[in-house]
């Protein structure tokens, strides 16, 4: 019972705070932060952290500390304040979510959701990483999602704290090089090339990293040859319902979710997370895109079938013309 008083107590601090910081949140700026941080002398970088913890608990916008940062501590400093202050925030946040509410989750999560968690623990570290060097989600909501999962406190850390490292760099800079623009500095020029040079880094990230994630192509010869041997496998077929059903034929054992619906199916391929998945489609421009979207959701053993089902046609090997029982068969185990 005292137990359960501490965290309600908890919870309610926590959710006033949360309150209070959106609505002065237009107090909280950039004038604001040098007034607070001018002061401090020698321990500023170290109050400009705790600052950065705090306000991302407590939901507050890190791309303008991360600004602020490089333009009162420089791009070297202050990547290292911005850096770690969003590091110990982030972390603060996810223990106080695994204390709030993790065990209740834990009971609750099932279904769709429970699949979903299940698959974030099994990517682990990994899925951490790819969130941070990626960021497709809000970082303050993410910090207390992650909390919910049964992710490693020392993984989520170091993929944090290192996989932040291109984004806080990127800001600082550009913070940095805004100040000095203002100020008159010299080299303004260079400088805001070189914040330009990261921002775009960092915006081709995503697309640098989905690359890397879709893993090598899959030949036809080779995979017949694993399909026979009975090796683990999805074999997942993007082409519409119509075009699976059609001339070209199927694969026996491939599972069908037409590209387009692909996203919004994804937690119906939660167990195949860490699992090699092959890609086929007619030829394979629609599985390169599906390999894109399924590395962009850390599934890390993706192949595409080179040529496709015109390919496979062409090598004269079996295919299925009528529908199985089901609309998507299971892949083959």
């Amino acid at each position: 019972m005292k137990q359960q008083f501490t965290r309600l107590a908890l919870f309610l601090v926590l959710a006033a705070g949360i309150a209070l910081a959106i609505l002065y949140r237009d107090r909280f700026n950039t004038a604001a932060l040098e007034q607070w941080v001018g002061g401090a002398g020698a321990a500023a970088p170290l109050l400009f952290m705790l600052i950065y913890a705090v306000a991302t608990v407590l939901f507050l916008p890190g791309s303008m500390l991360t600004l602020a940062g490089g333009a009162l501590f420089g791009p070297v400093v202050g990547t290292f304040v911005n850096l770690t202050g969003a590091t110990l925030g982030a972390v603060l946040a996810f223990l106080l979510s695994r204390h709030l509410a993790s065990h209740w989750v834990e009971q609750k999560a099932a279904g769709r959701l429970g699949q979903l968690k299940a698959g974030v623990e099994q990517e682990g570290w990994r899925f951490v990483a790819f969130v941070r060097l990626v960021p497709l989600f809000p970082f303050n909501l993410l910090n207390y999602a992650l909390g919910l999962t049964r992710i490693r406190l020392f993984h989520y850390l170091v993929a944090t704290y290192l996989c932040m490292l291109p984004g806080a760099l990127a800001y600082t800079w550009l913070g940095y090089a805004g100040r000095e623009a203002l100020a008159g500095g010299e080299g303004l020029i260079q400088k805001g090339l070189m914040a330009l040079a990261l921002l775009a880094i960092v915006a081709f990230l995503p697309r640098i990293i989905g690359r890397l994630r879709q893993g090598p192509t899959l030949g036809i010869a080779e995979l017949n040859d694993r399909l026979e041997k009975g090796e683990p496998l999805l074999l997942l077929d993007v082409r519409s319902d119509a075009d699976y059903r059609g001339e070209l034929g199927h694969i026996a054992g491939s599972r069908n979710i037409q590209l387009e619906a692909l996203e919004a199916r994804l937690t119906e391929l939660a167990d195949y997370q860490e699992q090699p998945v092959a890609l086929i489609c007619t030829t394979d421009r629609r599985s390169k895109k599906a390999a894109q979207i399924l590395a962009g959701q850390g599934f890390a053993d993706l192949h595409v079938v080179t040529g496709g089902m015109t390919e496979w046609h062409k090598a004269a090997l079996p295919v299925h013309t009528t529908a199985p029982t089901r609309n998507t068969a299971q892949a083959t185990e």
